[in-house]
């Protein structure tokens, strides 16, 4: 318990119709806080859940062994639900978890311990692993991961993060401890402009941070992330991550602008080329097109076991990449349409929340 004093780190959580998960995830936080001599607070935004979030809120909050409170918003999006316990939380530092996020037992003795040797101050992103033990189609995710980041994932050890090796490293806010005024700092620089709830809210943000400091990425400070565990929540998740992939990279650069717009047109043209290949009984170029299909589908899953990736993530990729494309594409077209003002500029100004 806090007894009077002031939290060395207030723990933000932002949920979303996360019922079944969140006595574990909170379960995780208060032992790994109980196991070391640092004051702890936990803050927790239901933003807007339909499902039994609030019931179980209010009972945990009944019987926690450190201080918790809740906070009730309209769903607004992960964006503005980590702002708002940011305002509320009273930790000079936070450290944003997810709420399908288990930390690792001795994550804050690790921080008790190793973070007084580093620049005060210091910004830490959580190692987080996906659970081993899911459903085939929470493997999914680790062949990209592996395809963009299997340099680290191969040899997990202590990385600054900086601007140099940002897209090369794993990071996020499911497991970001960092100041609490510069964490608000960051999202008044990149406050959404349009539908916060379509906004992603942590690669510009992190960008934010590591223009300023550099991020420690350490496989002793972090969590276990429990993903989609079936088709239905995967595939919606997969939509969302679409609309969030182009926020997070238009108007970064005028080759990522590039990218964005051609994978939102090319997958069009291509069905229609096949389709005329089809129609006009042009079977050679059919055949052509239909085999530079299935390599593009398959090549990251090559790629990826090259760099190492399980054997089940793999084999998810491959069951479920046709619907994951589809779905991913179409939440990608919505992030040009959304966001198209974004690729009028390289770099987002600065804007400060109301």
């Amino acid at each position: 318990m806090l007894a009077g004093r002031t939290p060395a780190v207030s723990v933000i959580l932002a949920s979303y119709n996360a019922a079944p998960w969140l006595p574990e995830a909170l379960d995780s936080i208060v032992h790994a806080a109980l196991r070391t001599a640092w004051p702890i607070e936990l803050v927790v935004v239901d933003d807007g859940s339909t499902d039994d979030t609030a019931q179980v809120l209010a009972d945990y909050a009944a019987a926690c062994a450190i201080p918790l409170r809740v906070i009730s918003q309209e769903n607004s999006g992960r964006f503005l639900a980590f702002y708002a316990a940011a305002m509320a939380a009273t930790g000079e530092r936070i450290l944003i978890m997810g709420d399908r996020m288990r930390m690792q037992p001795d994550a804050f003795e690790y921080l008790e311990r190793v973070d007084p040797t580093l620049p005060e101050g210091q910004v830490w992103n959580g190692h987080v692993p996906t659970a081993p033990d899911g459903p085939l189609v929470s493997r999914f995710w680790e062949v990209p991961l592996h395809i963009f980041w299997g340099s680290y994932l191969a040899d997990p050890k202590p990385t600054q993060i900086t601007e140099e090796n940002f897209d090369r490293v794993p990071k996020g806010t499911g497991s970001l401890l960092i100041g609490r005024q510069f964490f608000l700092d960051a999202c008044k620089a990149v406050w959404p402009e349009d539908n916060a709830a379509l906004v992603s809210d942590d690669t510009k943000l992190l960008r934010y941070v590591v223009e300023h400091r550099p991020m420690r990425l350490d496989p002793g400070f972090g969590a276990i992330y429990l993903p989609r565990v079936n088709v239905r929540s995967f595939l919606s998740h997969a939509y969302t991550r679409g609309t969030l992939f182009v926020d997070s990279y238009a108007g970064t650069s005028l080759v990522r602008n590039i990218l964005l717009v051609g994978l939102s047109i090319l997958p069009v043209i291509f069905v229609i080329a096949i389709l005329v290949a089809l129609v006009t009984g042009a079977w050679t170029i059919l055949a052509v097109l239909v085999a530079l299909a299935v390599l593009g589908l398959l090549a990251p899953a090559a790629a990826a076991a090259v760099r190492k990736a399980p054997a089940r993530a793999i084999l998810s990729y491959v069951t479920y990449v046709v619907p994951f494309g589809a779905v991913f594409w179409a939440g990608l077209v919505r992030g040009v349409v959304v966001h198209r003002r974004a690729f009028r500029r390289t770099r987002r100004g600065t804007r400060i929340a109301q």
